[in-house]
């Protein structure tokens, strides 16, 4: 049987306060989770229970303080090279172009010439719908077409695992859409396994096979799970007004709202 493309056991993370060491934060408790290959999954949960420290463990930027974290059926141990990570906050670097950008995991790895690398690049930016802008600075490009060179960024590497942060988070409605759709089509051809972390149940559901909800922290745990049975290919926009949306959409919230009540309370205290 082949084995999940990411598995997470009984994965916990403790934070030592620098100021206090004797003031511990545990962020995540108990977490067991899989991505099969091909496979897109959310999690989505309260503001501050701990969905982005999970994302940080795929990638081997984190260790987590116990717990096991698997690829491809073998131990991680350093950074899962096999995964391509499209995180939440700006990430292209303004002093190259975009096609330079694009380019810039191909130059690291070293596998490819710069003729090659730049082909690739090139037709990565065409792929997402920037095959003109190659030569534009990101200052240049508006946030939605910052997006996609990052999407391009990331899939140039060819990554079998694609880690998101809330990729889209910061972008208006529409442009959100347009994304979404863009995401779900590029992975439909290549299917690839997604760990994909969202603040939006909406966007949750309309791309995902399966749902996972983590509780309010401290300590947060997965607490339920929902298989989304809605056909695909889905476009993101129109999905929404189905039946099997509109009650999934209500039975995960139905479990969903008291954590993020909860995770509101608490932020009220930190307040």
């Amino acid at each position: 049987m082949r084995p999940p493309a990411l598995k997470l056991e009984g994965v916990a993370c403790t934070f030592v306060s620098k100021d206090d060491p004797g003031q511990r934060y545990t962020a995540v408790q108990g977490i067991t989770l899989t991505v099969g290959a091909g496979e897109f999954v959310s999690v989505v949960g309260p503001t501050g229970c701990g969905k982005s420290t999970l994302l940080n463990v795929a990638a081997g930027l984190l260790q987590p303080s116990t717990g096991s974290v698997h690829v491809f059926g073998q131990p991680l141990a350093g950074i899962n090279t096999r995964a391509g990570y499209m995180f939440q906050a700006e990430s292209l670097m303004p002093w190259r172009t975009a096609q330079a950008n694009v380019m810039a995991g191909l130059e690291f790895r070293g596998q490819l010439s710069m003729n090659e690398a730049r082909a690739q690049a090139d037709e990565w930016l065409r792929r997402v719908g920037l095959g003109g802008f190659g030569d534009r600075y990101p200052h240049q490009l508006s946030g939605g077409m910052r997006k996609r060179t990052s999407l391009a960024q990331t899939l140039a590497l060819d990554p079998d695992i694609i880690l998101m942060d809330e990729p889209f988070s910061a972008l208006d409605i529409q442009t959100r859409q347009l994304m979404e759709n863009e995401v779900l089509e590029l992975w439909a051809r290549k299917k690839k396994a997604v760990l994909f972390i969202t603040h939006d149940l909406d966007e949750a559901i309309a791309m995902s096979d399966r749902v996972v909800i983590m509780s309010a922290g401290p300590a947060a745990r997965l607490i339920g799970e929902f298989t989304i049975d809605i056909p695909r290919p889905r476009d993101v926009a129109e999905v929404k007004m189905t039946p099997r949306f509109v009650a999934l959409h209500a039975a995960i919230w139905a479990q969903l709202r008291e954590e993020v009540l909860k995770g509101y309370a608490q932020q009220l205290k930190v307040a």
